[in-house]
């Protein structure tokens, strides 16, 4: 009989307790530890499945000095989209592991059904539905229009199971959809929990390390965002990747979380259609798509998503506020630093919002994390407030301090000459920014405290 081992664990950084406790010490979260009941090390099923990996152990217990080591680049493999190449660090690489998350309906075994479909000419890939049965991935892939010849594919749920079946298959892209609903015999634990999610990520990444085959494992994110299951799962696999979108946009968002590979934050674009998902080529001149005329409120700005420049339109609406409690709304943006920016502007900018509602949106569902929009968002801020409509050659970005000082941003220059590419004439940013050298078809207004580029927004505008 095989001995069972109760720990508690913490959903959120994986801390381990010997008892339930309500606050993790860990991370500080509360009401994260949850039971995990596994089988112990000396029981006979823990060591008939570690068994199965001993020459892969074995193989790391070689000590080398570090000089000794090959550098020789790690060979990819093109999934065929260059948005997903792009996100992945270059393409595929063999024995990693792959985490996709994303909301219910934002694509993701639409996707990895057309890249593995697609990749199943050229290599011999295994796609395990845990959800959905094989009929409904039949159609799917017949909806799509993809090849499906050469696809293999196994509705299966036990971890045990597919491991037998992939090493008869031997196949070099294996797709796991999804990892929530998979399970090992020997955890006392139903599919989902954190114990199950935690050994069957485990068994199978070991597994394709092993044997050098790719991994892509699908994961459901919980309401705000974040991945579901214990977050020591992430510490598993070599690239997180989440598929974002909302289900009234056609456009998904595809970002890199983490990549042993590759840059993080990387992001690739692709557009829903009936056919699937399909990469947008150049995002900004979906994410440009204004009206003929222009409005107060209206401002573009460039942000930098991993190696690439982007151009997007962030829009400002300041109205009185109708409560006793003015209303601070961001989409796309960080809300808490909308408020720290609203207090520099009334401080350095002389203009007081504290009665007005303020709301901001950045257009086509794009979530900005970097600073450097720190200023085209007070740029549209300025305009609503004052109703003055700024020019649509108009590109604007820059950290705003809290002392009222633009610092410049990062990449400052390639921002800079992406914008002139798409047409824009004029450009509002850090002095530390400015080009040396005079950029053919734009003019540069360098600004170096809030004050100066408030000044500039207002003679500019109408």
């Amino acid at each position: 009989m095989a001995k069972t081992k109760t720990a508690y664990v913490c959903t959120e950084c994986g801390a381990d307790y010997a008892k339930w406790q309500g606050q993790c010490t860990a991370c500080s979260a509360w009401n994260t530890i949850s039971e995990m009941r596994g089988v112990s090390a000396n029981s006979s099923g823990g060591n008939q499945r570690g068994s199965r990996f001993e020459g892969f152990a074995g193989s790391l217990s070689g000590v080398q000095s570090l000089d000794s080591i090959s550098l020789s680049e790690q060979s990819r493999i093109s999934s065929g989209m260059r948005e997903l190449d792009r996100v992945l660090g270059g393409g595929l690489v063999e024995g990693s592991a792959i985490l996709m998350g994303g909301h219910p309906g934002a694509g993701k075994s639409t996707l990895l059904l057309q890249t593995v479909c697609n990749l199943a000419q050229q290599l011999p890939a295994l796609y395990v539905t845990g959800e959905e049965s094989l009929q409904q991935v039949a159609l799917r892939a017949q909806r799509l229009g993809v090849p499906t010849k050469d696809l293999k594919m196994l509705s299966e749920t036990s971890v045990e199971r597919i491991i037998q079946i992939a090493e008869v298959e031997k196949p070099r892209i294996l797709v796991v959809d999804s990892i929530q609903v998979m399970h090992i015999s020997d955890v006392e634990s139903a599919p989902g929990s954190v114990s199950q999610v935690r050994e069957s990520a485990a068994y199978l990444t070991r597994f394709a390390k092993q044997t050098g085959t790719i991994l892509f494992l699908v994961g459901h994110v919980t309401k705000d965002g974040s991945l579901a299951g214990p977050k020591v799962l992430e510490h598993m696999i070599d690239c997180s990747i989440l598929l974002e979108g909302s289900s009234d946009s056609r456009y998904r968002t595809l970002r890199g979380i983490k990549n042993r590979f590759g840059a993080v934050n990387e992001l690739g674009v692709f557009a829903m259609l009936e056919q699937g998902l399909k990469e947008v080529k150049n995002p900004s001149a979906i994410f440009l798509n204004r009206g003929d005329e222009a409005a107060p409120g209206s401002v573009v700005m460039v942000v930098w998503e991993g190696t690439r420049p982007m151009l997007v339109e962030i829009q400002a609406l300041v109205d009185v506020a109708q409560g006793s409690y003015p209303r601070r709304v961001a989409v796309g943006l960080d809300q808490n630093r909308l408020a720290m920016l609203l207090a520099v502007l009334h401080r350095h900018g002389s203009m007081h919002c504290a009665d007005q509602d303020v709301f901001i949106n950045v257009v086509g569902g794009v979530k900005v994390y970097e600073t450097s929009a720190d200023l085209a968002l007070l740029a549209a801020v300025v305009s609503s407030f004052r109703d003055r409509t700024l020019p649509q050659d108009l590109v604007i970005f820059g950290e705003v301090g809290l002392s009222g000082e633009i610092r410049p941003v990062p990449s400052g220059q390639e921002r800079i000459y992406e914008a002139a590419k798409h047409g824009f004439t004029r450009a509002l940013v850090p002095k530390a920014n400015a080009p040396r050298k005079p950029v053919e078809g734009m003019k540069v207004i360098a600004v170096s405290k809030l004050s100066e580029a408030i000044d500039a927004l207002l003679d500019l505008g109408d």
